[in-house]
């Protein structure tokens, strides 16, 4: 007897435990979770390498260029030595990123490494959901077809590009291009007020740009405690920086020299580059997740519940996908614990509720826990400070340029609540 082969069944081969899309900070971790513990795991990543923004826009290529502008502008040295290098002119983005390439083709390496170090099958292509447990793989060479018990959406996040702003990427960029300039600009519109704008407004700062930061709200970093936020701007405005806020643009228009912004208020900014950074969204686009039964929520993301599941069951998402905080540290963890209550596995449960937080902003900040404002929210009217909460890295005796605080403060019973 001859058995038919329905046409649409998936090969043996192409059937696993988990199907990962996307391999960023969440996926790659997933993924090796998931094997550690002897499950069948593939890994679909649709750009030519692997590590998502925070190895090949993101996290390494700005932090990379953050110590070649504190090194290269003297701004360290300024306070304890006179010291001021004058930087040449028309210096590009990529003559600070020697030393990013060597680190970004290492992580890749590493990634690599680690996939295969857990037998996990790297599937270079786009995905697009087919039904809820099938996925559709368009490669340069074939189409292929993948079967998840559990699938997990891991596909990062990308910039929102407003259709009033006209984004040509040689004078008015989103974060994802904006490292791609030919030139560093004498002049810079930083639209947002979030990490990645006041990241970037801070670093071309300390590269001796006239930098002009733009936000819609009264404040920056609106989630960090209010008197860190404060300190914040006052260090920013004191080393030079144009602070706009309650300003968004209405208009945006190239012209052969630069751009020119038209806001709300109708004042009008004419500068030689902007960056917009203000908001990014779920990285979805191709992925048909209609078809598995999902959505994106009112926020741009995809919701999930306290184990990372989305509303159908056996589908996940971490990482960047699912909106804030989108940390890479804390997306590799989300991942861990979504494939650990994916398959029962008493190992990690939840991501820990008290995460450190990091904004690289010249000074930088960290941050962890509860902050003064959300203590008194949560019923505690008698808090002043919150204490081991949120602080700066302003040490006159390592900076130079400013007088240091931080949010810890009295415990109410006459001792120093971080002693």
């Amino acid at each position: 007897m001859i058995w038919a082969i329905p046409e649409d069944a998936v090969a043996a081969a192409d059937s696993f435990d988990l199907v990962v899309i996307g391999c960023g900070p969440a996926g790659e971790k997933a993924g090796a979770q998931a094997a550690y513990f002897g499950k069948r795991v593939a890994v679909v990543e649709r750009a030519d390498a692997v590590g998502g923004s925070c190895i090949n826009t993101g996290t390494v290529p700005s932090k990379t260029l953050r110590e070649s502008a504190l090194y290269f502008s003297g701004l360290k040295q300024r306070g304890l030595y006179g010291i001021d290098y004058s930087l040449k002119e028309n210096l590009t983005v990529q003559d600070f990123m020697h030393h990013e390439r060597a680190v970004v083709e290492m992580e890749r390496s590493r990634i690599l490494k680690n996939l295969e170090l857990h037998r996990i099958e790297l599937v270079q292509g786009q995905a697009a959901f087919e039904d809820e447990h099938t996925v559709t793989i368009s490669g340069e060479s074939r189409t292929r077809r993948l079967r998840g018990e559990v699938i997990l959406i891991s596909t990062g996040s990308k910039p929102h590009r407003p259709a009033e702003i006209a984004f040509d990427d040689i004078h008015t960029f989103d974060s994802d291009t904006f490292l791609q300039m030919d030139r560093i600009p004498k002049s810079l519109a930083v639209i947002g007020g979030g990490v990645i704008g006041c990241e970037y407004a801070s670093i071309f700062m300390a590269l001796g740009v006239d930098v002009t930061l733009v936000d819609g709200r009264d404040k920056l970093l609106p989630f960090l405690d209010a008197e860190i936020s404060e300190r914040l701007r006052d260090r920013f405005a004191s080393l030079g920086m144009h602070l706009w806020f309650n300003e968004r643009p209405v208009k945006a228009e190239n012209t052969a020299s630069g751009s020119r912004l038209t806001m709300k208020s109708g004042k009008v900014l004419e500068t030689d580059a902007v960056l917009f950074a203000a908001g990014r969204r779920a990285a979805v686009d191709g992925l048909a997740l209609e078809k598995a039964g999902l959505a994106l929520n009112d926020k741009g993301y995809i919701a999930v519940d306290a184990n990372y599941r989305t509303a159908v069951q056996h589908i996940y998402a971490a990482g960047d996908v699912i909106g804030f905080p989108a940390l890479a540290s804390t997306s590799m963890e989300q991942g861990r614990v979504a494939v650990c209550h994916a398959f029962g596995l008493k190992y990690k449960q939840r991501v820990a509720s008290l995460l450190p937080m990091g904004v690289y902003t010249i000074p930088e900040i960290s941050a962890a826990g509860e902050t003064e404002e959300s203590c008194k929210e949560g019923g505690n009217a008698e808090a002043d400070f919150c204490a081991g909460g949120q602080e700066t890295a302003w040490r006159q005796h390592d900076w130079g340029i400013g007088d240091g605080v931080d949010s810890c403060g009295h415990d109410g019973a006459g001792q120093w609540a971080d002693d």
